[in-house]
């Protein structure tokens, strides 16, 4: 969990309206559902806005034993006595801040049972261990992410909790965009970076292709960041793109054969 206030503004660079939609959730105490693929700046965006809102905020990256205890706090053992320790959720709720859980979907099931109390009109979070329960002030927010190609029978965010949600869906932003925010993140040239954007362009259209995602934002600007730091291109897309994207062999090599027509 991280847990932070920002003095600076993280860049983003908006794709449309969604930063007055976030705006308008926080204003009317919404939650807000963010879908899309992994690295396309959903956790940034969050960033970016609460910072904008001048609001603490409470970042959780959800896992398979995430449970409703982690969220909402535990007793522990503290000088030989035992003491009630918020968890980051309770936390928010108490603040009036903004708790990001990022991938809710892969959190266990009573995560969203704690959290349907706090997506509808009452606005409320029961602390069972304690008795309490807390009404969230107007400043808390709560906002989730998933994303969507990762979802299957076992992991699915139900009808039931989706329609407590404002929703949007982000994707990778169009090349010149795109080419801006991985030059702005790495220092290296726009010129260097625009055929990096246009491999990934490439990436992400392929089909038949055993790759479970294209090449995120996030590894373009990884990638760039070592070519801006003296590494060469082919060790750069290598360590940063091919290996992160595929274990199997003869993918990574239809990638090669993919980025020599890029690089000639």
């Amino acid at each position: 969990m991280n847990m932070h206030i920002s003095s600076t503004l993280p860049f983003y660079e908006p794709a449309g309206r969604e930063c007055e939609l976030f705006e308008m959730a926080f204003e009317n105490g919404l939650p807000l559902l963010l879908k899309g693929p992994t690295g396309c700046g959903k956790t940034r965006f969050v960033e970016h806005m609460a910072a904008k809102l001048g609001k603490q905020l409470y970042t959780v990256a959800c896992h398979d034993d995430l449970s409703a205890a982690d969220l909402i706090g535990r007793y522990l053992l503290k000088g030989g006595e035992t003491e009630w320790v918020d968890g980051p959720l309770t936390r928010a709720v108490r603040e009036g801040a903004i708790c990001y859980l990022d991938e809710v979907v892969e959190a266990r099931k009573d995560v969203t049972v704690v959290l349907h109390p706090l997506t509808d009109d009452r606005r409320t979070l029961m602390i069972d261990r304690t008795g309490e329960e807390l009404q969230a002030p107007p400043g808390f927010m709560l906002v989730a992410s998933y994303n969507p190609g990762y979802q299957n029978v076992l992991k699915r965010l139900k009808p039931s909790t989706r329609q407590r949600f404002l929703s949007m869906t982000f994707g990778f932003p169009e090349a010149e965009a795109e080419i801006a925010v991985v030059a702005r993140e790495s220092g290296l040239e726009k010129g260097r970076v625009a055929p990096l954007v246009r491999l990934a362009g490439h990436i992400r259209a392929l089909s038949g292709m055993d790759l479970e995602e294209g090449v995120s934002t996030r590894l373009l600007v990884y990638t760039a960041k070592l070519m801006a730091r003296g590494m060469n291109v082919d060790q750069a897309i290598q360590v940063a793109i091919i290996e992160p994207l595929t274990d199997e062999p003869d993918v990574k090599q239809s990638l090669r054969d993919l980025i020599s027509t890029i690089y000639g």
